[in-house]
């Protein structure tokens, strides 16, 4: 999974959407073409005449997770990482969508919701009609049911939901109220986007944390698991569909692709419909083979690449450490040769362009410099740490040289480079770091419990930079290392920043917002927390010979990227066979 976005629901420019970059081309077979048997040969002479073969299958093959093999699991109450695609907006589904290149809220399993008694009161309205795969239906208590469950066991409570919300009720079959704590008007992203799950199949479960279930019943438009297999896994389409006339494709199927590089090759041949991935020249390599097929579109909305360090490890625990390593750092070389050019380094509030009308230009012209490559005065402020360079050009301090690794996932080809060039780049500053390639699975449980030196990541994408900071910043998000942290993976806190959250919590002024956004970005440049590298594009490349729907930046009513739940779903809803 390159969720790189991460997940993930951002509010966008109109004038950044018309700017953003996408070219046509795309072709192949794609999908899982499964014609049926022709019928057998009648007896008598007159019957003779062949049958017309049924139309085949028409199947999306879809790229969307680097991996070599399967695990069969689609519980959607764990992390997207741990997971197969797209269980958690998909199979299951939220009660709203967040449109990042609309910046606004889609109803989905909830009509409407309103805000009462100064923001300490969420009430939703369930969308009538709509049944389980298995043909029950599908209620307020359901939704009930899924926040008592998260409450119940706190390792499920991945947004960290319980902290605000002081009680759920199902009013009645239609109506479920949210009381909290506190005001805290961004709890609607996270309340909004919770995959939501069926009380009468799941009450029964003895562990929903370990639960892997394997045969899902859900509400979404792929619920049927036809295949799975070590090297494919196949998703046929809910019969029970609430959306009249969709899913209009039959299935989507989901081949394993080890790496980017596999994922180039298979869609230059054809073979997938849609993908999310790095493709190194993309004119040339993917376009170029079929203009009228071949389509990509990469606005610089998937968040940011950011090279974390674990603030429980020393030395990444000292301000000054963090900064110099930043400046130790080239983004043009990166840029230019890891990333293809397709975006450009990050400034120091580490905000994408989804962001652009809350970036404070003070805070950007205040971080300006520890993100710019300077390795004079980086190499100065390791000296004035106490890291002195040893014998063998590797800095040291209290006889610990410093010598790390850098996380990457394996497959993940443009990342690959980048962290390549970053070893490259620190090794001027007395910094040995090493690469460390793994497969996603072991690349994200270490992101997860903490247990790593240094690692490149993304960011999550959510409607507010509230959301962004708080994830990086919150010291009510730091968990112990060893214990799965959904987003705080560096394990750093900010108390004066979570003064600053809470105020913006209650805050429904669009002036006082800004103004309480403005001090949080201090706040980020100054500590330093993460580091980031540049904006990530927000991957997606389509192939349109067998199938149509796909949004382009003429048409941009989703990003075209299959990374980010839950806003994919308004793409799997609207695909149709040509």
């Amino acid at each position: 999974m390159k969720s790189r976005s991460v997940p993930r629901r951002n509010v966008v420019l109109s004038a950044l959407i018309l700017s953003a970059s996408a070219l046509t081309g795309c072709t192949s077979k794609g999908g899982s073409e499964r014609a049926e048997a022709a019928p057998k040969e009648a007896t008598t002479p007159a019957a003779a005449a062949p049958t017309p073969a049924t139309k085949p299958a028409a199947v999306v093959t879809i790229a969307r997770e680097q991996q070599a093999t399967w695990v069969r699991n689609f519980n959607p109450l764990l992390s997207e990482g741990s997971v197969r695609f797209p269980t958690v907006a998909g199979i299951y589904e939220p009660m709203l969508v967040f449109n990042t290149m609309r910046g606004e809220y889609t109803p989905w399993l909830a009509t409407q919701y309103t805000w009462s008694e100064g923001n300490r009161k969420l009430t939703f309205t369930m969308r009538p009609g709509v049944k389980w795969s298995d043909g029950q239906p599908f209620s307020a208590r359901d939704v009930a049911f899924t926040f008592a469950l998260l409450k119940k066991h706190p390792a499920l409570d991945l947004s960290g939901v319980w902290k605000f919300i002081g009680g759920v009720t199902a009013k009645d079959d239609a109506t479920v109220e949210f009381t909290l704590r506190r005001p805290y008007v961004p709890g609607l992203s996270y309340i909004g986007h919770q995959p939501i799950v069926p009380e009468h199949k799941w009450k029964d479960v003895a562990d929903p944390v370990t639960y892997t279930n394997e045969n899902p019943v859900a509400t979404g438009p792929f619920t049927e698991v036809r295949v799975f297999q070590n090297q494919v896994y196949e998703l046929g389409k809910n019969p029970n569909y609430w959306q009249d006339g969709k899913p209009a494709v039959d299935g989507l199927r989901f081949p394993a692709y080890p790496s980017n590089d596999q994922v180039s090759l298979a869609l230059t041949n054809g073979e997938i419909d849609w993908a999310g991935a790095f493709v190194p020249d993309v004119e040339q390599v993917f376009v170029a083979k079929d203009p009228a097929n071949h389509h990509y579109w990469f606005p610089l909305v998937g968040g940011t690449a950011t090279l974390y360090p674990n603030t429980t490890k020393k030395p990444f625990d000292d301000v000054r450490v963090r900064k110099a390593i930043s400046m130790g750092i080239d983004r043009a070389q990166i840029v230019k040769i890891a990333s293809n050019n397709y975006t450009h380094g990050a400034d120091a509030t580490g905000l994408d362009d989804s962001y652009e009308r809350w970036r404070n230009d003070k805070a950007v012209a205040a971080g300006s410099s520890w993100v710019q490559f300077d390795v004079a005065t980086a190499n100065q402020m390791l000296d004035e740490a106490g890291y002195a360079v040893g014998p063998d050009g590797i800095r040291a301090k209290d006889g610990r040289p410093m010598r790390f690794e850098i996380n990457v996932v394996s497959g993940w080809s443009d990342w690959v480079r980048a962290v390549q060039i970053i070893a490259q780049n620190l090794k001027q500053i007395g910094i040995d770091a090493t690469m460390k390639t793994y497969d996603f699975s072991a690349y994200f449980e270490a992101l997860q419990k903490g247990t790593f030196d240094m690692a490149i990541s993304w960011t999550t994408v959510e409607p507010t930079p509230y959301n962004f900071y708080r994830d990086l910043m919150s010291a009510e998000l730091v968990k112990p290392v060893g214990e799965a942290s959904a987003r705080n993976w560096h394990r750093f806190g900010a108390r004066e920043a979570d003064s600053l959250f809470h105020a913006f919590e209650a805050a429904t002024d669009p002036t006082e917002q800004k103004r309480i956004l403005d001090a949080v970005q201090m706040i980020f440049v100054q500590a330093a927390p993460v580091i980031p590298l540049f904006k990530n594009p927000s991957w997606g490349e389509c192939n349109t010979k067998r199938f149509t729907g796909f949004p382009t930046h003429r048409n941009p009513y989703a990003k075209l990227t299959p990374n980010n739940p839950p806003e994919y779903l308004l793409v799997l809803t609207e695909l149709r066979p040509r």
